[in-house]
């Protein structure tokens, strides 16, 4: 666990100093559906990090972290935890810049491949049962 650690300190170091610009996650089929902030502080109502708030709580139908819903069900082609997924969340900046595809997919074209997406990737079925842990490991 110690090793994750370091390696989530090293990865996120690069990432939060990479990134001045706030990212935004959207999905469904034109990528219309707002499905939060992928790196605003845990308090932010918007914020993937925030438990209590739709985009972070497990229960939401909109959450990334929610295992039976759209978007946090490995089943589902719009999730971002379906290995095969053919239309997974887009990472977007507030002015639409483009930051990739938010997928585990490997093979996907154009897949978002910066530290702290990386990181989501790797350990998405640790973090959704502890989110604000999470949230403290990979930004504080």
């Amino acid at each position: 666990m110690n090793r994750i650690i370091f390696t989530l300190l090293i990865i996120t170091g690069f990432t939060t100093t990479c990134f001045s610009q706030t990212l935004h996650i959207y999905g469904g089929q034109n990528h219309d559906e707002y499905l939060g902030c992928l790196n605003c502080n845990n308090y932010d109502k918007n914020s993937i990090w925030n438990e209590y708030g739709t985009y972070g709580s497990s229960y939401n139908s909109k959450s990334i972290w929610n295992e039976y819903g759209t978007y946090g069900s490995e089943y589902n082609a719009n999730s971002p935890w379906n290995s095969y997924g053919s239309n997974p969340p887009v990472i977007v900046d507030k002015d639409g810049e483009f930051y990739g595809y938010f997928t585990v997919n490997e093979s996907k074209a154009k897949r978002a491949g910066f530290g702290l997406a990386l990181t989501l990737y790797k350990y998405h079925d640790l973090i959704k049962d502890d989110v604000a842990k999470w949230y403290d490991k990979i930004f504080e």
